[in-house]
């Protein structure tokens, strides 16, 4: 790989931290996060080294899916604040160099918004074709499957119209009418009023479900239940109205641009990020956290499975040998604390665990996303009943399964490893009360490990997860190998250990991961006999001659003399 050939964006060679505003810091006693809060934190998030800010939705919403059902795209949530805030936030961000990247969340709106109100009162509205309608006239719909809808059918009868509209999601979220260009162009316009405003990109949420099939035609047997993603993510319109939302919009601006693409994978993820198409920057997958997970969420053998994780992120990385951009992340919202998730959160390792995650995201290929709170090793905070869970898809999941008879404790034991509310629980700032995220109820409970995992204790240690990971950031940033280098996996059937190379020009590093609880020795190629060691998230090592030796979780990256 030659840097010579590489046509190098600011995008690529950032670091993305997510901020969930709700869970991130309270400054006004009512329990929510919210963006005076996160005003009042500027000063530690430029201090982690970070490049962008990804912000969860804080539009104004009704809140049914914390957020995602936005019932004005420009207005924000009053729980968060309002208008003013945010622009002193994004004034804020900006004087520290930080650029900001908001949700667009444009498959569905809430059912809240304006455009709906008006919509369910008569076929003849104006807004009634904003959305997909199925007429009572014509029988039962065809099935849909819904990700929130407690019956699973992602139909909802309104008998002002006498018609079923559509909604992947919640019964709150209907899906908008991308097939109507009146439609379309009102999105395209929001947009601008957002980049006129300032902000550097968006995450666009579900953006590959935007295209539905025409008539709503019956989907073959096998895309059944959850497995409609795969044909939701088809639609065959998409990458018309991607490229036509890079002409109208994006193309204007200097901007990055991440699609949230379920149902994309490794054959067809360049008909969405690769440069000639003129649609998105970079995508994220969901290959990955799909090993060992099963339908709604419960676990199995493979849940941790390393040599199927090195195969699918490998695969990934060779998509973008020639063209288009890739991302890297192990958590977000939606997923659970990555420490929790992919290593161990045992008391003896999570600390060691957390930074050999950290290491790993910062030396892959790619643009890494990283989920605010991981930089302190934060982990699952593993409720034992339903009645501590506010998340919507868990409580769902949760009545289906107890409706169906099904096994409720390995619902509940699944969901201690997978389910969303683990990574939605307050950033745990200091061991005070309510770790120092509110002054009152939090909104939902807070890790009670908080008295000895949180940020003042670290910003006193030096060889703390924190302090680790603004030593990532910055070796990252200082080599581009790390950035651009072409990778190779090295030893892909070990159990135990990931290994891989990144070489651009004539540097190459060897970067070392053990993934489990015990020790194992690699033999080192010979070109690394002499090699220096750039970090280690372990004090001691053992490198004789050719040989190493790593203590459990122990990650180091060498560089070739």
């Amino acid at each position: 790989m030659k840097l010579k050939n590489i046509k190098r964006e600011w995008w690529k060679e950032a670091v993305v931290y997510q901020i969930y505003p709700r869970s991130f810091q309270d400054s006004n006693g009512d329990g929510i996060g919210d963006l005076r809060g996160i005003i009042n934190r500027l000063d530690y998030i430029k201090s982690l080294g970070v490049d962008v800010i990804w912000l969860n939705p804080i539009y104004a919403s009704p809140n049914h899916d914390n957020g995602y059902d936005i019932s004005d795209y420009r207005n924000i949530m009053t729980e968060f604040g309002d208008m003013n805030d945010f622009d002193t936030l994004l004034k804020g961000m900006h004087e520290r160099g930080l650029k900001v990247v908001m949700d667009l969340v444009v498959n569905h709106s809430s059912s809240e918004h304006i455009w709906f109100k008006e919509a369910k009162k008569s076929r003849q509205n104006p807004y009634y074709n904003y959305y997909h309608w199925w007429p009572a006239e014509n029988g039962t719909p065809p099935a849909r499957w819904s990700f929130f809808a407690p019956d699973e059918s992602a139909w909802r009868y309104n008998k002002a119209t006498d018609s079923y509209y559509l909604h992947y999601f919640a019964v709150e979220q209907p899906d908008l009418n991308w097939e109507n260009p009146k439609l379309r162009a009102e999105i395209y316009d929001m947009m601008h009023f957002w980049f006129k405003k300032g902000i550097d990109g968006f995450r666009m949420d579900v953006i590959t479900f935007i295209s539905k099939h025409d008539g709503y035609p019956e989907f073959p047997s096998e895309y059944h239940g959850n497995k409609m993603i795969e044909i939701y993510a088809q639609g065959p319109r998409l990458h018309k109205y991607l490229n036509e939302m890079h002409n109208e919009v994006l193309k204007h601006y200097d901007v990055m641009t991440v699609a949230e693409g379920p149902g994309t994978h490794v054959h067809n993820v360049l008909d969405l990020v690769a440069e000639d198409r003129e649609e998105l920057n970079m995508n994220y997958h969901f290959d990955h956290q799909s090993i060992g997970v099963g339908e709604r969420y419960i676990v199995d053998e493979d849940y941790q499975n390393l040599v199927k994780f090195k195969q699918v992120m490998s695969e990934w990385d060779a998509v973008f040998n020639e063209r288009g951009w890739g991302t890297i992340y192990f958590g977000n919202h939606d997923f659970p604390r990555m420490v929790t998730r992919w290593a161990s959160d045992a008391p003896e390792h999570r600390r060691n665990a957390s930074k050999m995650l950290t290491t790993y995201l910062l030396s892959m290929r790619g643009t890494p996303y990283y989920y605010m709170g991981d930089e302190i090793g934060m982990s699952n905070i593993k409720f034992n009943s339903i009645d501590d869970y506010q998340d919507l898809m868990t409580i769902n999941w949760y009545e289906l399964t107890k409706m169906e008879g099904g096994d409720l404790d390995q619902f509940i034991e699944s969901h201690k490893l997978c389910g969303r509310d683990n990574a939605r629980t307050p950033i745990q700032w200091d061991d005070t009360e309510n770790a120092g995220f509110t002054e009152g109820t939090p909104w939902l409970k807070v890790n009670p490990n908080y008295k000895y995992v949180n940020v003042a204790s670290q910003e006193k240690e030096a060889d703390s997860e924190l302090n680790y990971f603004r030593k990532m950031v910055k070796l990252r940033a200082d080599n581009l190998t790390l950035i651009y280098g072409q990778y190779e996996l090295l030893a892909p059937d070990d159990e135990q250990l990931y290994a891989f190379t990144r070489v651009l020009d004539d540097d190459k590093l060897l970067v070392l991961l053990n993934f489990s609880d015990t020790k194992l020795a690699y033999r080192l190629p010979l070109e690394f006999s002499s090699a220096n060691v750039l970090i280690n998230n372990i004090k001691q090592l053992s490198l004789n001659d050719t040989l190493i030796e790593l203590d459990a979780y122990q990650a180091v990256i060498l560089r070739r003399n």
